[in-house]
């Protein structure tokens, strides 16, 4: 019998991030290793990581990472960990060159180049286990869900997925795949929630060509269009009406080049007139009617990029009067206040938007119905949901519950709990770290969470400097306090508080120095809580206070100073 644990490092309760850990035995398997976009109080934050400080503990003991698809909830999170670790990568041929490409975009992990093309055909012998692939539908071509067999059972992981027969080839389930390994017997499935909620049918991809055409046709002005990058089948959609109608079509997102590149040479993507294709330095040149700005963003999230285009902070593109701004992503419940801020913009500058999603059903994730089929075919002994928040999450087991599975056998998991199998039964088996690693910048897990609490009291509050210089050896004021503020008060409308807040500083100081004990922290800390009572008492505000105290030294001291260094 093999020894098998199961623990999710996100993906569950959030949506995004999806990494999930299988061990048999001495193997870890890493399934997945996606990113998140930072949230609306993640001020400054690019998008968030799950946290590796398991993974690098057992360098030794990971088999690899195999990826389900290449969107960034899937393989965002790749070039960050294989800077770390040398462990080889799975993937479908797209897949794989989707995440070569984020790889090469980050300098620590330029030189990796374990990689691995897999299809369904593909059986990887570990020893411990043996790893095989069925394809699924979902919005990019080659998506696969992984099984994990083992001594003990299969361990399935559907990745995101949806049921729909009239997709076209690359995007289809292979229905008897998964027929054969329900037949097989299924320990544990993985199974994706976010769409659990949901009994409505998605659109039929004809529907969603025929209602994008229709959009683009009736546009008198530009249209701009704001989809995921890795949203290959909607991008197909989309170019495939432009060219029909004889628009010009320019690529405006960040990499979007790349991908596109990457598509089109695997044959994933198809352009029937490549003449119709500009650079976006050329969108000055076409009349407005003959234009389709196609935006992407950064990461493959577009919704921010129409913001700066409506301020005219965009390089090449500023909404106008007349210009039509589409948005053909399915964005999450998350980002709806920043879906709202958007619009609001987008009308302010001229524009007009239209969602996709207001007038079909669109997802790329599996409704109620689809999960419950998933669930006849596997017919698994125990449920994992996995990715989507806890109420999609409970949705999803009580969909599974409707179909005769026992509560005991559905586990509703939290970032880094693990459960463990005994006797084919579900037993919680502790928890490891799973935090949120925060990418800023270039900055790596630097930002915590008392850097980001600072940064919304500055957003809110401002800032409160207070600069005093001291001599400590005769233990008194040399130049008395000087008061600063940026986004606290107006200052010319508050001297009276400016001026009583210096006097406070002075005699808190003054205090603190008749004293016996000195201790530069302690008394840096006393000027905080002085001045931080002060404010609050008189504003209602508590901005971060940085108190700045210098030391006055005479000539003898810095002679004698320098003579040492």
């Amino acid at each position: 019998m093999a020894n098998i644990k199961i623990t999710p490092l996100g993906g569950v309760r959030e949506f995004g991030k999806n990494m999930y850990l299988v061990e048999v035995n001495d193997q870890i398997f890493v399934l997945d290793a996606g990113l998140k976009y930072a949230e609306m109080d993640m001020l400054g934050v690019d998008f968030v990581i799950p946290d590796i400080t398991y993974l690098l503990e057992n360098a030794d003991r990971v088999a690899g990472i195999f990826l389900t698809h290449g969107h960034a909830d899937s393989i965002g999170a790749v070039p960050y960990i294989v800077s770390e670790l040398n462990i080889p990568v799975f993937g479908s041929e797209l897949t794989i060159e989707l995440a070569k490409i984020n790889v090469k975009n980050y300098e620590e992990s330029r030189k990796f180049n374990n990689f691995h093309v897999v299809n369904e055909e593909t059986e990887i012998d570990f020893g411990e286990a043996v790893v095989s692939f069925f394809t699924t539908t979902h919005t990019i071509p080659e998506s696969l869900g992984i099984v994990i067999s083992t001594k003990t059972g299969n361990i399935v992981y559907t990745g995101d997925f949806r049921f729909d027969p009239a997709v076209a080839m690359g995007y289809r389930t292979n229905m008897r795949r998964l027929a054969e390994i329900g037949n097989n017997g299924v320990l544990a499935l993985l199974s994706s929630s976010p769409n659990a909620l949901s009994q409505v049918q998605s659109a039929s991809e004809h529907e969603i060509y025929e209602k994008i055409y229709d959009y683009i046709d009736d546009a008198e002005g530009r249209v701009i269009v704001a989809c995921n990058a890795g949203n290959l089948g909607r991008i197909q959609q989309v170019v495939d009406a432009a060219i029909k109608i004889g628009r010009r079509i320019a690529f405006t997102g960040e990499d979007m080049d790349q991908i596109i590149e990457t598509a089109t040479r695997l044959k994933k993507l198809h352009i029937v007139d490549r003449k119709a294709i500009i650079k976006p330095e050329e969108i000055k040149k076409y009349a407005d009617s003959e234009l389709l700005i196609l935006e992407t963003g950064r990461m493959g999230e577009p919704l921010k990029i129409l913001g700066e285009m409506s301020h005219h902070r965009h390089k090449y593109v500023q909404i106008k009067d007349g210009d039509l701004i589409l948005s053909v992503t399915s964005p999450s419940v998350s980002y709806e206040t920043t879906i709202a801020r958007v619009e609001n913009d987008i009308y302010r500058a001229g524009g007009v938007m239209k969602m996709l999603s207001s007038d079909l059903k669109i997802s790329g994730h599996a409704n109620a119905r689809d999960l419950q089929f998933m669930l006849d075919i596997l017919r698994p002994k125990n449920l994992i949901p996995i990715q989507g928040e806890y109420r999609e999450l409970r949705a999803h087991a009580e969909l599974a519950m409707d179909l005769g599975i026992l509560p005991e056998h559905i586990f509703i998991a939290k970032k880094g709990e693990t459960v463990e199998f005994q006797n084919e039964e579900m037993v919680p088996a502790g928890t490891m770290p799973a935090e949120n690693v925060m990418i800023d910048g270039a900055g790596v897990g630097d930002i915590g969470s008392v850097v980001l609490r600072d940064r919304k009291v500055l957003s809110e509050d401002g800032i409160f400097i207070a600069v005093i210089t001291i001599s400590k050896n005769e233990r008194r004021i040399v130049s008395k306090s000087r008061v600063h503020t940026r986004g606290f008060v107006y200052v010319k409308n508050s001297r009276d508080l400016m001026r009583e807040s210096s006097e406070l500083v002075n005699a808190t100081v003054e205090k603190y120095l008749a004293g016996r004990e000195f201790d530069w922290a302690d008394l840096k800390g006393t000027i905080r809580d002085a001045l931080g009572k002060f404010l609050y008492d008189q504003t209602h505000r508590k901005p971060v206070i940085l108190p700045v105290v210098m030391e006055a030294r005479n000539p003898q001291e810095l002679n004698k100073y320098r003579g040492k260094k």
